[in-house]
This record gives structure tokens, sequence and C-alpha cells, in this order.
């Protein structure tokens, strides 16, 4: 489709299910890429509130009247829903045929979106393998992020990737039987280690309390803290180093063979909590494993006297 000029290709009436913190993310970068988001549903107030906020000329639905109205119809709802929400506009009958209809779900590919293929829609998975939490910072991330894409065939490759590119991102390539795995990946690399993080912010809590910075209380119970200050450049730079150094990049007690160490962390962690101790002991394992540690370290680590994982 071209424009009357024959300059350029025309731009996409977008309609987005729901206006959640990723579906109003794409909005927002769709529409600074030329396209117009004519239509999108919100169900809660956080929802309405975002989209009257991201989204301000863009009208609030029903589901199937945004899809009525779309030619790019983005369903960026949670993996739950997905199938339903399919099921329901396929019934309905209210996508019509040559409608690009794209979900975001990390851990789903194109199959998903049989019901509405199969009434000659266009199907693509495009997933943002970015974190999402709502402020204005997810606008700026999502611009050079990566985007995971399915597409039934080189048609629906070229159209994802068109997309991915008119919004600053970089499309690569997930075949459909690989979904399950590339998401687990990235829930492991970006979920767990926020809880990596926050337990370790928690244990310097519990060290630095009572302690005082520059007169005043350096350690409380809300984030920004003097434990958050340490950390951070240490736990950046521990990343950073992974990602270009990869196993040269362990450092610390368990990779050194530093068994004393390990024994006195663990003692001074279940002080703390318990449960923070376990988790510390079932990172601490799988990183003795990947640094080939001595026998000593995965005895530290047991539960039991020889126990823990031994290679």
């Amino acid at each position: 489709m071209v424009q009357p000029d024959g300059l350029r290709p025309a731009r996409l009436a977008v309609g987005i299910v729901s206006a959640g913190r990723v579906g109003t993310a794409l909005g927002v970068a769709l529409e600074r890429a030329e396209h117009v988001v004519v239509a999108c549903s919100a169900i809660s107030r956080a929802s309405r509130q975002r989209a009257e906020r991201r989204l301000p000329d863009t009208q609030v639905l029903p589901v199937q009247d945004v899809a009525a109205n779309a030619e790019l119809l983005i369903l960026a709802i949670p993996d739950v829903e997905l199938a339903g929400v399919v099921a329901g506009l396929a019934a309905t009958g209210s996508v019509r045929p040559g409608t690009i209809v794209v979900h975001t779900s990390g851990a789903n590919g194109i199959a998903v979106l049989a019901p509405l293929a199969e009434l000659g829609c266009i199907p693509l998975a495009i997933h943002p393998a970015m974190t999402f939490t709502g402020s204005d910072e997810d606008l700026t991330r999502l611009s050079g992020a990566c985007f995971g894409i399915t597409a039934a065939d080189d048609v629906g490759h070229a159209v994802a990737q068109s997309l991915v590119l008119e919004i600053g991102g970089e499309p690569f390539g997930v075949p459909e039987d690989a979904r399950p795995l590339y998401h687990a990946a990235l829930a492991h690399g970006g979920n767990h280690v926020v809880t990596v993080v926050l337990d370790a912010v928690e244990a310097l809590r519990a060290a630095l309390r009572g302690q005082e910075l520059l007169g005043q209380e350096a350690v409380g119970d809300a984030p920004g803290g003097i434990a958050e200050r340490v950390l951070a450049p240490l736990a950046r730079a521990s990343l950073e180093n992974a990602l270009q150094r990869g196993q040269s990049a362990l450092t610390g007690p368990v990779a050194r063979g530093d068994s004393a160490a390990v024994t006195r962390h663990l003692r001074a962690l279940e002080d703390v909590d318990s449960e923070l101790a376990q988790a510390y002991r079932t990172n601490s394992l799988r990183t003795a494993q990947r640094a080939h540690a001595p026998a000593d370290v995965f005895d530290a680590l047991a539960d039991q006297p020889n126990e823990g994982g031994r290679p």
C-alpha cells in the first residue's frame, strides 16, 4: 500500500490490546515512527490512566472494536490470556483478513495465533527482550532493545523486521520450537538477577544497620540507600564482565576455592534469614560447578556432610 504521492509506504492504523506497560510503550514507539494508534483497550483504572498519559489521542474501545479498526493489531497481554483472547477474536470475526496480528509473548511463537491466521491474518510473534516498569524509562530502553521474532514465512519475517527497525530495535529470529527455551533464558537472566541483587541488598542492610553516613543514618528499608549505592557499581561491573569476558568473569571465594570463607558466609546469612542463606548456597553451588571448584568447596556448600552436588 502506497500513499498517493508514491514516495513512501503508507502508515498503519494500530490497535493495541491492552494499554499495559508493554502495549503503551510500543504504541508510543510506533507513533514516533509515524504510525497511528487509533484504538486501545483498557479495563483497569491503571490501564486507563496509562493510556491517557501515553496515548492521549487514542480512543479507548472494547477489544473487538480495537481489532476491527486495526491494520496492525498488537496483543500485549499476559501469556495466560493470549489463547483465550485469540479464540474470542476469531469467533467474533472482528479481525479483518490481511490484518497484521502481533503478540508480544516471549514464550509463544505463532502457533497460538493459528485461529486468526486461518482467517487470513498475518501472524507474528515479536517479543521485546526488555523489562518494563511502567516508568518513562521504558520508552528510552525500548529504542535499542533486541526483539525476538517468529513468523510463518519470509514475508512475515520481513514485516516483523521492518516494524522493529522502525522503532529503533534490533530484530533477531527465534525458531517456533525454541520459544520456551528462549524465554526461559531471558527469565533466568532478567528476573532472577533481580532476586539475587535484592537478596544482597537485604544482607548489606543487615550488615550496615546503625551506621551513619555524613551524619545521617545510612541504612533504611527504602530503595536508594547506602546498601544500593555500595552494590550498584559492583553489580554493574559484574554484569558487564560476564557479558564481555564470559567464564573468566567469575571471581570471589567460591571461584578461588576458599571454603573457609564460604562457610563463614553461610553462618552469617543464616543469622539474617535462613532462606537467604539457602539461596546463597544454591547459587554458590552453580558457581562452583562452573568454576570447577575443589571438593572442599562443595563440602562447605552441602546441606549435609559429603552431599551437595560435588562433581
